[in-house]
């Protein structure tokens, strides 16, 4: 062991940060770990014992843990039903909750609770905001390891460079941000201007177009591109078809674009019948070819879980369907063959369904009014108990039926006690006038 690896571990036994048994690499820590969360960077996971959440996380973290053995991230976890001090010092309020901490720096994950969501997660936020490209070959290496990035092209100075810089540090959980020497980019990126700001995704790029330049000062111009600029990554900086969950399906509406939804069903092992993976295909193939027309106005992607297109929904819809979601306005909409599933859906059908969505002509569902709220409240509060009687359906009927039971018991004595002192009173009245 080299004195450093000794030092470090060292430091982390008087800390009370223990590794777990086993091969596992990851980080028993309890409350004496405040004293040392500045030093280095952390990933840590905030649990419960009794959180089933936690529990199927439990071996992910592990495989996390495993990824990042070479780095200088340390993978720890918290029992917060132990340590109650960590809980409080970092407001945690749900489990699990994974939190980075670099320095004073305190990031929290959001996105899915899969092994590859939160290495990556880890790695965004270990480093500066804006990586710096120094070498033309890493390009052509990042676009090999990296599906999808930012890249700024130009000067490290001026407007453009100021305004991609703060919404880097604003966005780094979330993307990848890189810089580069127009020089160094030449011979792998074909640009007209500098400054540039661009995007890479399905091994493509596309351009950020700055607005117009007006009669402005200096801070109203960096107002303008950096709210245009803001708009743009935050709409650019999902794939153009993606899987939505319910872990970011929040995120992704937050881009601000209709997200039409391609709800098929898979099991736990995450495989789904071959008529729903060629129904999701073919939505697919319609941004491909139409990406242009539909670009800027939807976002494409589709979800596994039907209760989550059904919560939306708030009606159990046929499967394969198609669903899209206004972002802004919570309402939704349904093409007129949504009845009928894949079986009435073409790409036609759904180009023509899009078109009637952009010029306002589709039908609207949904929206945030009370009574659509309450009646997604009931419909949601329906399918979860019908969920747990088909799931357990003895369990179900103890929890429910204790209380129903209780309440009928209490019930029956208040109407008894009613009648009983209404018998006393007519014998007391009936003895009265005997007497």
């Amino acid at each position: 062991m080299s004195p450093t690896q000794f030092s470090l571990l060292a430091v982390l036994i008087l800390a009370g940060c223990m590794p777990q048994g086993g091969a596992s690499r990851v980080l028993e820590l309890s409350d004496r770990f405040l004293d040392i969360r500045k030093d280095g960077q952390w990933l840590v996971k905030f649990y419960a014992p009794w959180c089933a959440h936690c529990k199927r996380l439990e071996p992910i973290w592990n495989h996390v843990a495993q990824s990042l053995h070479n780095t200088n991230i340390r993978v720890g976890k918290v029992d917060c039903t132990r340590f109650t001090a960590m809980a409080t010092e970092f407001k945690v309020s749900g489990f699990p909750t994974i939190m980075f901490m670099k320095g004073s720096e305190l990031f929290t994950f959001r996105g899915d609770r899969t092994k590859q969501d939160i290495v990556d997660f880890a790695l965004r936020v270990s480093g500066p905001p804006v990586q710096r490209i120094t070498r033309p070959e890493s390009i052509s290496n990042l676009r090999k390891a990296i599906s999808l990035f930012f890249v700024y092209i130009g000067p490290y100075e001026g407007i453009l460079w100021e305004a991609y810089l703060s919404i880097a540090e604003a966005f780094q959980p979330n993307a990848y941000f890189y810089g580069v020497a127009a020089e160094t980019a030449r011979d792998h990126i074909d640009f007209n201007r500098v400054p540039a700001v661009l995007v890479y995704k399905d091994n493509m790029h596309f351009f950020f177009q700055e607005p117009p330049a007006k009669d402005e000062s200096p801070e109203e111009r960096l107002q303008a591109v950096n709210e245009s600029l803001t708009h743009w990554i935050n709409a650019e900086r999902f794939h153009t078809f993606l899987k939505v969950t319910r872990g970011n399906i929040h995120q992704t509406l937050a881009s601000n674009k209709n997200l039409v939804l391609a709800v098929v069903e898979e099991n736990k092992l995450e495989d789904i019948p071959a008529h729903m993976i060629d129904f999701r295909d073919m939505i697919e193939s319609v941004i491909r070819e139409n990406k242009d027309k539909y670009h800027r106005h939807f976002q494409f992607g589709w979800t596994g879980s039907p209760e989550l297109a059904n919560s939306v929904a708030m009606s159990v819809l046929p499967l394969p369907s198609l669903i899209v979601i206004n972002s802004t306005t919570n309402h939704h909409h349904l093409p007129a063959e949504h009845l009928l599933g894949a079986v009435g859906l073409e790409p036609e059908t759904i180009i023509h369904f899009l078109d009637t969505i952009l010029d306002e002509s589709a039908p609207v569902y949904g929206g945030n009014s009370f009574f659509v709220r309450f009646y997604r409240a009931y419909f949601e509060g329906k399918t979860a108990l019908a969920d747990m009687w088909m799931g357990n359906p003895v369990l179900t009927s103890v929890l429910f039926g204790l209380p129903l039971g209780f309440l009928s018991l209490i019930c029956y004595s208040i109407c008894c006690a009613d009648i009983m002192d209404a018998e006393e009173e007519e014998e007391e009245q009936d003895h009265e006038k005997k007497e």
